[in-house]
């Protein structure tokens, strides 16, 4: 190449990127307004972000957020269904368009998608029988004796009980409620997940001697994973999680999922 065309190839060059990297970087925003249609993808097992009705209905505070966005959006609402583990491969595929299943926001999940929020702040607990919860949370007993701690497949309680309790049986489930009956049938010692998620279980198992710890041993922000080639789709949800928080309706979730209770007459 002579050496004098460079910098009117390298000109042309920049300008084919900005010219193209619009329409690429709206990809996903574009599709869903063309559409208008949604696909949000959560695990419907995990209380109370997540749940089954009585009558198969999907609920749960997520669920009520989603329904709100996607309003607010003026598109329809389609929640897709899947394991944990998946819910992310599934967003990076273009199977969902975003995800909310009470996920972290984590760098390394942002090194792979992009996160909306957070819209709330949780914590990992340890849910267990009153026997045991002094002996598990206690530092010094993870030299003295070896437990099973259950975590939810690629969720962060596994890197947790990694980071934290090495010596002790890590457990890997689908779901929490794998993770629950196990605890309370003596398969497994203890459970490590969010606090909220442990409090709500107690809540439905009262009577059954679970206990979960006072406060929650981390502090973690919860978000909505989204494309990572999408920056308008973030910017818009943002917002519009931001008017959410301004108007109130953030608020009136929390109370409505995390402190009332009543919901859990609706599911089995």
């Amino acid at each position: 190449m002579n050496m004098r065309n460079v910098p009117r190839y390298l000109t042309i060059s920049v300008l084919m990127v900005f010219i193209t990297l619009p329409a690429f970087s709206q990809k996903v925003l574009s599709t869903i307004l063309k559409k208008r249609e949604m696909r949000i993808g959560m695990t419907g097992n995990q209380p109370p972000f997540t749940m089954k009705s009585k009558g198969g209905e999907l609920i749960g505070y997520e669920v009520d957020l989603a329904k709100a966005l996607a309003k607010n959006m003026g598109v329809e609402l389609k929640l897709v269904e899947m394991p944990f583990s998946d819910l992310l491969g599934a967003l990076k595929a273009g199977k969902v368009d975003a995800v909310m299943s009470g996920m972290t926001m984590t760098p390394e999940r942002n090194l792979e998608v992009l996160f909306a929020g957070p819209y709330l702040l949780s914590g990992k607990s340890i849910l267990t029988k009153s026997k045991l919860i002094n002996e598990i949370s206690a530092a010094s007993a993870a030299n003295e004796k070896k437990y099973r701690i259950v975590s939810l497949k690629g969720s962060t309680s596994v890197e947790f009980v990694n980071n934290y309790m090495p010596k002790h049986e890590l457990i890997l489930v689908d779901n929490y409620n794998d993770g629950v009956q196990m605890v309370l049938n003596d398969k497994a010692d203890a459970m490590v997940a969010d606090k909220p998620i442990c409090v709500v279980t107690i809540m439905k198992n009262q009577g059954k001697d679970l206990v979960t710890s006072d406060k929650p041993l981390t502090i973690e922000p919860i978000g909505m994973a989204l494309p990572s080639d999408d920056p308008q789709f973030l910017n818009l949800v943002e917002n519009y999680i931001s008017s959410l928080e301004l108007s109130g309706t953030l608020p009136l979730l929390e109370k409505k999922w995390f402190q009332d209770g009543a919901w859990m007459l609706n599911v089995e």
